[in-house]
């Protein structure tokens, strides 16, 4: 009998061998088992590439297979049974639509309170994540009025200005007196660590903010901690990421698809990245006018990250051009959604593939628990009670995503109660270097190696032309446009993934993250 929690924070993973069943956490654990083969599956890579993650139960092993979300197993003579015991669901028929604010606070106040009181339960000092946006700093504040002693706080910070959340960090640990430290990340640290996350994470990724979060649990393993609260699925669940108001910009656009001024609020959502920020109209029409008026589609949420991905398969290798041809993402993925999905509002639609897809498949596992892990460090999530998840799934949608303004019942809920500037801060999506990690001058070992003609040729999972054509690029122009950096990132790591994990050679070189972590104590 095997299992999983309800949102995926833990994976768990099986196969079925020669009428032997074979389970682990880990893959890396199967694989140890001889009767146990790795093979790539290039269907679930394009999946990966596509969604950012797999579609459960999938994996990128060809004939092992994740224990979805939700769900036990039970394994006896007469087979395998899996089940789904619990689901996010958005039920029209139970939101509540003569609640009011001020009760919705209040609730969703005492439920939150509850989860983070029940996980603070341990034998060992528990700490905080603490990012300096509104998710961590609520979490900060009700940890601080449960238990009053001085709390522990740890933070990420950059080198570079344009990721760096530092101010709004210090801001916070003045407010509640916190004992804070930070590790400062720089682009060699970020490259040099990819190796490494890669490891833990076993899966190729579109983005390298997996790293710094393993640099962040090694300072709070080395601080003599192994527990922390962090604040992951307050964005999922409180519609407070981006891609839900650029829905919403999108469908009021496209009920005027030829309008000057309406492309233009797409610059309010990303000030932080200047080629959306600086492009004039026609140039956001054409990046975001894509499908724009087929605002019926159930995926209408995310097709514009999904396409996305349609541009990174074009540099898979031509021995793959039939699979590309015939992969068809937005089938799949119609394949696995709810029965009950088409009667959901538009933001439960959105919200239930965040939290699925991404959330699940991706933010928990490999930026999640397989970095505080990797050093031995238990992450507990009091925004993802199943509790709390169920409250709020039944309330009114603008109690969430209220016009432009996210998270409009946790902004409610925390006024007065944390510093008006975190309430009021525009939302700072978390980005880590990724062309600057690799471009910069600053080498490391393995890059140059993986991305060589050889070695391309040799795992023959990209197109070695290609391959080629965009890093000479990017050296040429010493340049990378968010796209690019998201090519690069799925190269390096499915490079390194095929070699550690496909090929089982051992790490190399600086493929593991030295000891040496630029810490800063904030207090």
């Amino acid at each position: 009998f095997l299992a999983r929690d309800r949102v995926g924070i833990c994976p768990l993973y099986y196969t079925v061998v020669n009428d032997c069943i074979v389970f682990a956490s880990e893959i890396k654990a199967m694989l140890a088992d001889p009767m146990v083969k790795p093979e790539i599956s290039m269907e679930a890579l394009c999946q990966l590439i596509t969604f950012w993650s797999v579609l459960s139960p999938s994996t990128l092993f060809k004939n092992i297979q994740e224990l979805p979300p939700g769900h036990y197993l039970k394994a006896n003579k007469k087979g395998i049974i899996s089940e789904c015991y619990w689901s996010l669901q958005f039920n029209p028929q139970k939101i509540n639509t003569n609640i009011a604010v001020k009760d919705a606070c209040d609730e969703f106040e005492r439920i939150l309170t509850s989860s983070v009181k029940l996980r603070l339960r341990a034998e060992v000092p528990v700490a905080a994540y603490l990012s300096g946006g509104i998710d961590s700093t609520t979490t900060t504040a009700l940890i601080n009025k449960i238990s009053p002693k001085q709390l522990n706080t740890f933070s990420i910070r950059f080198k570079e200005e344009a990721f760096d959340e530092a101010d709004y960090q210090k801001e916070v640990v003045q407010f509640f007196n916190t004992n804070h430290k930070s590790v400062v990340c720089n682009n060699y640290m970020i490259s040099e660590g990819i190796p490494n996350a890669i490891w833990h994470a076993e899966s190729p990724m579109l983005r390298s903010t997996s790293v710094p979060m393993q640099y962040l649990s090694k300072l709070v393993r080395q601080n003599d901690i192994k527990v922390v609260i962090t604040g992951e699925g307050a964005d999922e669940l409180l519609g407070g990421y981006d891609i839900f108001k650029e829905m919403v910009i999108r469908r009021f656009w496209a009920r005027e698809p030829n309008s000057k001024f309406r492309p233009l609020l797409i610059k309010k959502l990303y000030p932080y990245i200047p080629q959306i920020n600086n492009a004039n109209v026609n140039i956001l029409k054409f990046f975001y006018g894509f499908k724009l008026k087929d605002t019926s589609l159930p995926y209408y949420s995310h097709i514009m990250r999904w396409n996305g991905g349609q541009h990174i398969l074009k540099y898979l290798h031509p021995d793959h051009k039939i699979l590309i041809n015939e992969f068809n993402p937005y089938d799949m993925w119609l394949k696995s959604k709810p029965t009950e999905f088409d009667n959901w509002g538009e933001l439960a639609k959105a919200q239930h593939i965040e939290a699925t897809q991404f959330m699940s498949g991706y933010l928990l596992s490999t930026q999640g628990d397989r970095m505080t892990m990797s050093n031995s460090v238990e992450g507990r999530y009091p925004f993802l009670d199943h509790r709390l998840i169920e409250f709020l799934s039944t309330l009114p949608e603008n109690f969430k995503l209220k016009g432009l303004n996210e998270k409009y019942l946790l902004k409610k809920t925390m006024n007065g109660k944390i510093p008006d500037s975190i309430i009021q801060r525009p939302k700072q999506a978390y980005r880590s270097p990724i062309g600057p990690a690799f471009f910069n001058g600053s080498k490391v070992d393995y890059f140059d190696s993986l991305v060589s003609n050889n070695k391309v040729n040799e795992y023959g999972v990209f197109d070695q032309q290609k391959v080629r054509n965009i890093i000479d690029k990017i050296h040429k122009s010493k340049f990378s446009t968010e796209m690019e950096n998201m090519v690069i990132m799925t190269i390096i790591s499915t490079q390194l993934f095929y070699k550690m994990f496909i090929l089982g050679e051992p790490k190399t070189g600086n493929e593991k993250p030295n000891n040496t972590l630029r810490i800063i104590n904030d207090n």
